[in-house]
């Protein structure tokens, strides 16, 4: 590949230096930031892929205008060149230089980009192109966010590919010449950024000519004829127009691919065959979303690494005055709205423009949300995908609310209009116009809203009325200094609406009485409040301020004119227990809140008897700080753990949480501190058996630090217990690491010593293997004392951690364990324990065990071959097949944490 490239220095600065982005090149490798980007998000895809599958840019030259060497280097960033000019370039000259590189494109399986897209090839961000500098050097690395920032150029390519593969691009297409061997296109890009080019064997893509801008686009949906499709188009190229400007190049290239990367999420992504809205709806929604953001891209040249919420408050704005201006009674739930039996819920009734609320709340109410201004490869992949973006949009329209709609829209095609292929734009321009429009202070919005990650959430209190004037105070509960709306209501009806603001702790204000029956703030919903049950107040008197019970069957949205409670049938096995079925009542609506509650009572089939489990917390969250959360827990549960013999636990707990500044990082801190009280019920049948009081209460206090990483997995725990018989200490180190030859190291300690131990059985003891769990904190499949059958071939790795079964298998005194296992190809691995167990009074027993490991999914699905031990050649003994250990996890929330945590 030969490039000639002619940078001109529009700075004032002298420079001998260029910067060039070599973004193929950051699939080279396993350290490179995609590939860490990647790891982040338990993605190791890329760190297991083959030299074949990776991208590579092999530099042969590069020379200037002269013909002399140029010395170039990478950064340590690895996808950014430096080159060395061999002469000073001044400020309004220009300088050539000649490039020759090889270019080996990825797989397309990590980003879709490369070769294999559709049997073809999408080419994206392919060849070098310079970075911008504008006083300084903005060097980003790729980091698969689709944000590469690049000055304003012009470009010509000429591109030479196979028969058989059809050509779509984003660049005027000159020329494209039919020859023996293949095809030549002449594509030229006048002042745009990185091209895009798609060759597919399928021609995919259609032309459509419409009065306002020419499109190229293969966005579909089943049964949407392409008639229909021409004339959504050029209603969508019209309101484009209208409400943004004019596009300024030739074609714009609206590409399946490019939806696929950034969608509307939400209902959405179910499958077509499944999804609820009409095809019209749903191919304008795609549409529209996907043409806003490579028009934006395109055109408006922002560092969009750090400003990306000025693209997406405009998209997400503009998607939201299409869905009122043609669509304004479209239901979240689509045609699901009006079907019996689900048209009662509140999420049938919700419209769905509040989808981006609801979306950009479940980041709020894990505290996990982060400001608009946060850098975007310093998002977690939630905010940065979804969230952050629908924020934005919810923020401009929350200001249109408050200065005027009309303000917005002029404001937004003045800037577009003006500032198109405006090289080295800033978020501060759109600032200061915005200022300029509006009659209103709005420094809140950019201070606040945009710079901050503080909450919004206000309350009405003590409301006082008079014949002619209503009183009340409304208590500011976060500190978010931005203005809040009020609705007088009568009935269902609107009869007043007001504007506060200043309001830093609380304030009291006086209004005109009107009839009023009920004072609500933020009642049409347009500012995303953390909280929006506390928002209204009933002037008819104490008792109809009460709320009524909202029973709904598994889960609905939340609804803050009701005190609500969702019943869900609840099943779960267990050898003590059978099967056991029941019903759990939860105040928990589909979007987490601060006080939750969860009642499970359910019924034993095998006992004949109730078994169940209630549980109250309160979430405290912090905003500034690494103290993350705080959690106050009361919990109790009551099951059989043998025949006829029943425990019961109360526990009360709080849990403190701390996580680094950095919220992609998957490292979290946590001191966890609860009195456990267990009682049991003994069958007079097995009592002989039981050995220790059957009632007792322990004190444990639990300081941990674990950074949760697919590539290098860190965790270390301290665990102290105090009881009336006995204290203890335990230390919990644990590492996992993929390393670069693809072959993971398991490595765990475990240490543990009773400074004091009363007790005269095992009950309480350290175990090399199958503790007895009289915390009663493991999920075991059978709690007998003489468990036997397959339950009891169930491993958990706890305090020893062995997968053999010894006979000595406990210590009353100390025990110090180390559990190793390595990958010898794929999910087969070999491990091997080694460990040392004391009783008081006795010799310490040396102790080891070693196997075959099936990793088939890290601690949810796991099995164990033992090989030899201090048993001896365990393969060669009888029953063989009751030494087999398995790993399987059967809980849904534990299961769906698997596929979630990447987002958060």
């Amino acid at each position: 590949m030969r490039q000639k490239f002619t940078y001109v220095n529009d700075s004032n600065r002298g420079l001998l230096t260029l910067y060039f982005n070599d973004w193929n090149h950051a699939y080279s490798s396993k350290k490179t930031a995609l590939a860490k980007k990647f790891g982040e998000e338990f993605n190791k895809s890329l760190h297991l892929a083959n030299d074949k599958n990776r991208g590579f840019t092999r530099i042969t030259s590069i020379v200037d205008s002269d013909y002399r060497g140029v010395k170039w280097e990478r950064t340590r960033a690895i996808d950014i060149i430096k080159v060395m000019l061999n002469k000073p370039l001044e400020p309004g000259a220009s300088a050539e230089l000649f490039l020759t590189y090889q270019v080996d494109l990825p797989s397309s399986r990590y980003t879709d980009y490369g070769h294999g897209y559709r049997r073809g090839y999408y080419l994206r961000d392919w060849y070098l192109t310079p970075a911008v500098f504008d006083d300084k050097w903005h060097l980003y690395s790729n980091k698969d966010l689709n944000d590469q920032i690049t000055d304003v150029t012009n470009t010509e390519i000429r591109i030479t590919y196979p028969k058989g593969l059809h050509l779509a691009t984003n660049f005027e297409v000159n020329s494209n010449t039919d020859f023996s061997i293949g095809n030549e296109a002449h594509l030229i890009g006048k002042q745009q950024k990185n091209s895009q080019i798609l060759l597919t064997p399928l021609k995919d893509f259609t032309t459509h000519i419409t009065n306002y801008l020419t499109v190229t686009s293969d966005i579909e949906t089943s049964k949407y004829d392409e008639i229909s499709q021409g004339i959504s188009i050029n209603k969508i190229a019209k309101f484009i127009r209208d409400n943004l400007g004019e596009y300024p190049h030739k074609n714009l290239l609206v590409a399946e691919v490019d939806y696929n990367r950034s969608p509307l999420y939400g209902i959405n992504q179910l499958p077509n065959f499944i999804r609820p809205y009409r095809e019209q709806f749903q191919f304008e929604m795609k549409f529209l979303k996907t043409a806003l953001n490579s028009i934006l891209k395109e055109t408006l040249f922002l560092d969009e690494r750090k400003e990306k919420w000025v693209m997406d408050g405009i998209v997400y704005y503009l998607l939201i005055k299409y869905v009122d201006e043609y669509y304004p009674d479209q239901k979240l739930t689509g045609k699901l709205s009006r079907l019996w039996g689900f048209r009662s819920y509140n999420l049938a009734k919700t419209d769905f423009n509040e989808q981006y609320y609801l979306l950009q709340m479940l980041s709020v109410r894990r505290n996990d949300h982060q400001a608009l201004a946060t850098p975007s490869d310093s998002l977690t992949r939630f905010n940065q995908r979804i969230a952050n973006s629908y924020k934005a949009g919810l923020g401009m329209a929350y200001l249109g609310e408050y200065i005027g709609y009309d303000k917005i829209d002029s404001t937004i095609l003045e800037f577009y209009d003006q500032f198109k292929l405006h090289p080295n734009l800033k978020a501060k321009t759109l600032e200061t116009m915005l200022r300029k429009k509006s009659t209103k202070d709005i420094s809140w919005f950019f201070d606040e809203y945009v710079a901050l990650r503080t909450n919004i959430d206000f309350k009405i209190r003590k409301v006082t009325k008079t014949e002619d004037s209503i009183s009340f105070t409304i208590k500011n509960r976060t500190g978010s200094n931005v203005p809040i709306s009020l609705f007088g209501l009568q009935k269902d009806s609107v009869v007043s609406k007001y504007w506060f603001k200043d309001i830093d702790t609380s304030r009291t204000f006086t209004i005109p009485r009107n009839n009023e029956t009920r004072l609500v703030l933020n009642y049409d919903k347009k500012i995303p409040e953390v909280n929006q049950r506390n928002n209204w107040k009933s002037l008819n008197g104490f008792f109809s301020s009460n709320k009524k019970l909202q029973l709904r069957f598994l889960k609905d949205i939340e609804n803050p004119y009701y005190n609500q409670l969702f019943y869900v049938p609840e099943f779960k096995f267990d050898v003590n227990n059978g099967l056991s079925a029941g019903i759990s009542l939860n105040n928990r609506p589909i979007i987490n809140q601060p006080f939750s509650f969860d009642i499970k009572p359910r019924y034993s089939m095998k006992e004949k008897s109730l078994v169940g489990s209630v549980g109250f917390r309160i979430r405290d969250f912090f905003d500034k700080g690494k103290l993350n959360s705080i959690n106050y827990t009361m919990s109790a549960s009551s099951a059989f753990f043998d025949i006829n013999s029943r425990f019961t636990t109360i526990t009360p707990a709080v849990n403190f949480i701390w996580r680094p500044n950095d919220f992609i990082s998957n490292r979290r801190q946590f001191l966890f501190v609860r009195l456990r009280n267990v009682f049991r019920n003994i069958d007079e049948g097995i009592i002989d058996q039981i050995d220790t009081e059957p009632d007792f209460s322990v004190f444990n206090v639990r300081y941990g630090d674990v950074d949760n990483n697919i590539l290098r997995y860190r965790s270390w725990v301290l665990d102290g217990q105090v009881s009336g018989n006995f204290s203890k200490l335990s230390f919990e180190w644990e590492q996992r690491t993929l390393f670069d030859n693809n072959r993971q190291l398991n490595l765990r300690l475990y240490a543990g010593k009773f400074i004091s131990n009363a007790t005269d059985s095992d009950f309480f003891s350290f175990a090399l293997d199958r503790p007895t769990d009289y915390l009663f904190d493991l999920n075991y499949l059978n709690r007998s004392q003489n468990a036997s059958g397959l339950t009891s071939q169930q491993f958990i790795l706890s305090e020893g951690g062995f997968k053999s079964i010894f006979d000595d298998r406990f210590g009353n005194d100390w025990i110090v364990t180390g559990n190793l296992s390595f990958n010898v190809w794929q999910w087969i691995e070999l491990y091997g324990d080694i460990g040392a167990i004391k009783n008081r009074g006795e010799n310490a027993r040396f102790k080891y065990d070693s196997g075959v490991r099936l990793n088939f999914v890290t601690d949810f699905f796991e099995l164990y071959f033992p090989v030899y031990s201090n048993n001896g050649y365990e393969i060669a003994q009888p029953n063989y097949g009751e030494r087999i250990r398995f790993v399987v996890t059967l809980s849904p929330k534990t299961l769906i944490r698997l596929f979630t945590r990447k987002w958060f």
